[in-house]
């Protein structure tokens, strides 16, 4: 299958520029560009390599994720939002090798390397990876939405439109998890919470400088918002009970049925 040709234009705002899989190295410290240009040809090839330091976080995170999704189809379909270089369907497609995968994500050069990597792995049959956001995704009737590491890039007044995206192209039955920096930065916890975040950014190379520019970056470019509104704004989509199922410092993951 392999990867086809954008169609922007429906949520032209909602800012996919999907973290290293598994980088979560997910707080950068100069404003985001546009993600199709944010994630250039240099990066895209150094992504996993410079996110390598925390697999423990990211190997944590694809168990749970296939435990909460094996009860699907022996045959589901799942559509991966912020596909980046493909880890979530690698992960999924070792897992359960009668699934089938489109991954959308707005970096060209991103999807190069995921056509790449599963091209190596053997399952580029089993998957369409589209240039574009999740509004570009005609397909609906999906058994499984997955996206790790990707709303908080999202702003607050656009969120309600993604996670709406998200549902309508569920099956009824079918499953949404997703994985985003999540936390109150006006609680008193804030301050120990970010200590320990920025550990994490160490680990991914960040610089004095560019620490002493994560609460701003938290608060003012990144969407990162508290745990009880996020749940909130899944039920606001039709995701009626919001499960928690991951926490690593600031990275919370829940997934729901659409009813």
């Amino acid at each position: 299958m392999g990867v086809r040709a954008p169609a922007f234009g429906i949520m032209a705002r909602e800012a996919l520029s999907k973290a290293p899989p598994h980088c979560y190295a997910i707080t950068m410290t100069q404003p985001p560009a546009p993600a199709a240009h944010f994630f250039n040809q240099e990066m895209a090839d150094a992504y996993d390599r410079r996110n390598s330091g925390l697999a423990p976080i990211s190997d944590s995170l694809h168990f749970l994720m296939r435990l909460t999704l094996t009860d699907l189809p022996t045959k589901a379909r799942a559509l991966c939002v912020g596909v980046g270089t493909g880890a979530e369907i690698l992960s999924l497609a070792k897992a359960y090798p009668d699934w089938s995968f489109v991954g959308v994500d707005p970096s060209a050069e991103m999807l190069g390397v995921a056509n790449h990597r599963l091209e190596q792995a053997g399952v580029l049959d089993r998957c369409t990876l589209i240039h574009g956001y999740v509004g570009d995704v005609a397909e609906t009737g999906f058994d499984a939405v997955v996206s790790l590491l990707v709303a908080h890039f999202i702003q607050r007044p656009d969120r309600p439109a993604f996670y709406a995206a998200i549902h309508d192209r569920l099956k009824p039955g079918g499953r949404f998890l997703s994985a985003e920096i999540s936390g109150d930065l006006d609680s008193p916890e804030f301050p120990a919470l970010l200590a320990d975040w920025k550990q994490v950014q160490t680990l991914m190379g960040a610089t004095p400088e560019s620490l002493a520019k994560l609460p701003d970056m938290m608060r003012d470019v990144l969407g990162v918002l508290p745990v009880e509104e996020t749940e909130a704004l899944w039920r606001q989509a039709g995701f009626v009970l919001p499960i928690p199922f991951f926490q690593a410092f600031m990275i919370r993951g829940w997934h729901a049925t659409r009813s």
